[in-house]
């Protein structure tokens, strides 16, 4: 992709830096060919992003056009709002006070370059600064008052670099440029560039090493160009045309906050956020199948004035679940009612609101795949050994029970049926619905947003067409992007 410095002044940048093109603001905005042009990444190093000013316009109109400005129209927005920037700074706040633990002064700026700082013991510090406020010449002011706050976050003109400072701005954007990213002008058609967020320390991830490598073969016999990222590539994702996240996902984590980075991007996106949020709480779950009217197990949304009721509407044993465990973490079985109590009041201090279903023993869990609102595979999940779970985290030697994938046609047509409602309830993502079945009656437990799919399990009988599946569901929305924006790639 084609990198384009806009400052006010050309005249005032004074660096060489090989494949960079500067343009002045003007010029950018008011040359015919500058709007023409596709897969332009711009680099906007205006004097102010004030509200209708020129650097203002300069990222607005960059979006407008299809290109990658940096910073675009929301993180300019972001760094006028004081609630954002206190979210923010809450993210890293640890890194914050260790950062400055042994300055003597209650006051702070931090200069960050390109995602640098002149002093190498904050390089950590201004690279998690760049990753949440990407713009390339930052001052952070912090301040100090029995912990060290951020204050404010503003761009720095070029002609406000102090002096002693350029030749690592020098230094900095040399390296910056010249580091390997996606050149999309050297793109034949349709191929496109994708993202998959991973987490190499993950202990059990969605996807093992083998499917992995059967996604990134399926995507680029679609020709994509595809890339392995992980927490620390924060700042690339607008450098991508699709993300895929294959990790497990939650709220209060950087996986969300990977997939609201590139829906904000207009990404592809999978997990989208929306999902993301929908389906990592069980609370939201049970009041969005009931409301449905889709069948789940006997539940109570349990909070402080309901918590005595428990045993008597569900009886005993009972399951309890925390709205954002995932992976059968934060969902116990209980059997007595004093342990009911204890773990009910060791819930509720981490939550206002709890899940509690009844206990409804089976031998398998049915999960059923679903992309695009279809069905992808189907899976029967036995429970762990000596276990009433699926998982048993507790036992390394027999942590998970066995997987049979089953021929869609011949799932009973009621568990499809029902599991094809409630992944329908989400939107029309790669969902995994996991079902109860005795007899007839058959129950749904939830909707999973990031389901697995691991190699020789969920893709025993689809094989390769499984992950290719989901790639080309990946291209299609990719190019009905492009089309609905007029991009052309």
């Amino acid at each position: 992709m084609l990198s384009i410095v806009v400052v006010n002044n050309p005249k005032k940048w004074n660096f060489n830096i090989p494949d960079v093109e500067i343009v002045s603001a003007k010029s950018y905005l008011t040359d015919s060919k500058y709007s023409e042009i596709r897969n332009i990444r711009i680099y906007n190093l205006c004097r102010s992003y004030r509200y209708q000013g020129m650097g203002y316009y300069v990222s607005l109109l960059a979006e407008a056009r299809g290109h990658r400005a940096f910073p675009n129209v929301t993180t300019i927005q972001d760094l006028k709002s004081q609630s954002i920037l206190r979210v923010m700074s809450d993210e890293i706040d640890q890194l914050i006070q260790s950062s400055f633990s042994k300055l003597k002064s209650t006051t702070y700026n931090l200069n960050i370059y390109f995602g640098r700082n002149v002093a190498k013991q904050y390089d950590k510090l201004s690279q998690q600064l760049y990753n949440l406020f990407q713009a390339p010449l930052l001052e952070v002011t912090f301040s100090y008052n029995k912990k060290w706050l951020l204050q404010n976050v503003n761009p720095i003109p070029i002609t406000e670099i102090p002096e002693g400072h350029e030749p690592y701005l020098i230094e900095f954007a040399n390296a910056y440029f010249s580091k390997k990213r996606i050149h999309s002008f050297r793109k034949t058609a349709s191929i496109y560039d994708l993202a998959i967020l991973l987490n190499p320390q993950e202990k059990v991830p969605p996807s093992n090493k083998k499917a992995i490598k059967n996604f990134i073969d399926a995507a680029e016999s679609l020709n994509f160009r595809t890339r392995l990222i992980t927490k620390d590539d924060f700042s690339r994702v607008a450098e991508f045309d699709a993300l895929f996240i294959r990790e497990r996902t939650e709220v209060n984590h950087h996986t969300y906050r990977f997939a609201r980075r590139a829906y904000a991007e207009n990404l592809v996106v999978i997990d989208d956020p929306e999902s993301i949020v929908k389906c990592t709480n069980k609370v939201y779950l049970a009041e969005l199948l009931t409301k449905a009217k889709v069948p789940i197990p006997k539940t109570i949304i349990v909070h402080k004035d309901n918590a005595n009721h428990i045993s008597r509407q569900l009886g005993l044993p009972c399951v309890l679940k925390q709205p954002d465990g995932s992976l059968s973490t934060g969902v116990i079985k209980v059997s007595h009612e004093q342990d009911l109590k204890n773990e009910v009041e060791k819930f509720l201090n981490r939550s206002d609101l709890i899940i509690a279903q009844e206990f409804i023993p089976t031998e398998f869990d049915w999960r059923i795949g679903f992309i695009d609102k279809q069905p992808l595979f189907a899976c029967k999940y036995f429970m762990a050994k000596d276990h009433w779970q699926i998982y048993n985290l507790s036992n390394k030697s027999s942590l998970f029970g066995c997987v049979e994938a089953v021929p869609i046609h011949t799932v009973p047509t009621k568990v499809l049926q029902l599991a094809k409602k409630a992944a329908g309830l989400i939107g029309d993502g790669l969902y995994g619905v996991d079902l109860k079945q005795i007899g007839n009656h058959v129950v749904v437990i939830e909707v999973n947003d990031n389901p697995t799919i691991d190699n020789n399990q969920e893709d025993i009988l689809l094989k390769d067409e499984l992950y290719l599946t989901i790639m080309r569901s990946i291209l299609k929305r990719i190019e009905s992007k492009k089309s609905m924006s007029g991009v052309k790639s």
